[in-house]
């Protein structure tokens, strides 16, 4: 049945990979105009990203209302009803926010997850509009709400292949290992403010010197996996040439999105051998 559904989900493909492409730009757009609240939406704030947080409250209000239209509760329903569409207008604008980064697979899956979402919200709003009408008989309003329902879990199943089997808006560096055993280095000299890629065994990092100080990161963007060293320097930060994520050289801290996890830091030092460096632990605050 799983590979059926996947199947099903890829089948989408040929209108979801237009229609995303043309939704992103508009996206791209906007949220051009409004740097940081894409990064609030994102998640940057936060460390994690956004969307899954928010999509816990429409999940729970409509269940709730399910359950309350079964019971017959006309009032509670209606309110939990309510508070589930603005959950789910919430959780939209930090799935775009998501969203306008995605390419590829992802993209697609993401817009099939739109889609969806689109049509349960649609049916929710139907659903409400009648409600609040007050008919005699409230048929027609429950059964929208179910369709509405079931809309919602086809697209938090696709929601879930995006994120676990694409690997969508994951930690890039979540199974890196720790370890404090100095290794060398590849690289003999770093030019100052210019950032370098040296192999570290299986890790590729990228370095940066100013003055005898030399910062080190890994070189895997944590949002993407873009290649740091590929990108420019800005204000004391690297910054990501695939989706434009900074991240300050003394330290890794992500401070401009769409990347909501900080990046890998290693220590640098200078031996009679050449340059070593090894993973720096992390920081409490």
């Amino acid at each position: 049945m799983k590979h059926r559904i996947a199947r099903l989900i890829e089948a989408q493909e040929p209108w979801a990979k237009p229609l995303g492409e043309t939704a992103q730009g508009w996206l791209a757009t906007a949220f051009a105009r409004t740097r940081p609240a894409k990064d609030l939406l994102n998640g940057v704030w936060l460390g994690h990203p956004l969307h899954p947080l928010l999509t816990d409250v429409p999940v729970g209000a409509l269940t709730t209302a399910l359950l309350l239209d079964l019971a017959g509760e006309r009032r509670a329903a209606d309110l939990a009803v309510c508070a589930g569409v603005l959950g789910m207008a919430a959780s939209a604008a930090s799935g775009a926010a998501d969203a306008v980064d995605a390419y590829g697979r992802p993209q697609a899956q993401a817009t099939v997850h739109a889609t969806v979402m689109s049509a349960s919200l649609a049916a929710y709003v139907g659903s409400l509009a009648l409600r609040a009408a007050g008919p005699a008989s409230r048929t027609t309003a429950v059964a929208l709400a179910m369709l509405g329902y079931g809309a919602m879990a086809a697209g938090a199943y696709v929601g879930g292949e995006l994120v676990f089997r694409s690997g969508n808006m994951v930690d890039r560096h979540a199974w890196r290992g720790g370890g404090a055993k100095w290794r060398a280095l590849d690289v003999a000299e770093v030019p100052e403010g210019q950032p370098v890629a040296a192999r570290l065994e299986s890790d590729r990092l990228v370095l940066v010197r100013e003055g005898e100080m030399i910062h080190a990161l890994h070189d895997t963007c944590a949002h993407a996996g873009g290649p740091l060293h590929e990108g420019q320097l800005v204000d004391g930060c690297i910054e990501c040439p695939w989706h434009g994520s900074r991240f300050r050289i003394s330290d890794g801290r992500v401070v401009r999105g769409p990347a909501v996890y900080d990046q890998p830091r290693f220590e640098v030092r200078r031996t009679e051998a050449g340059l070593e460096a090894r993973l720096a632990p992390q920081s409490a605050d």
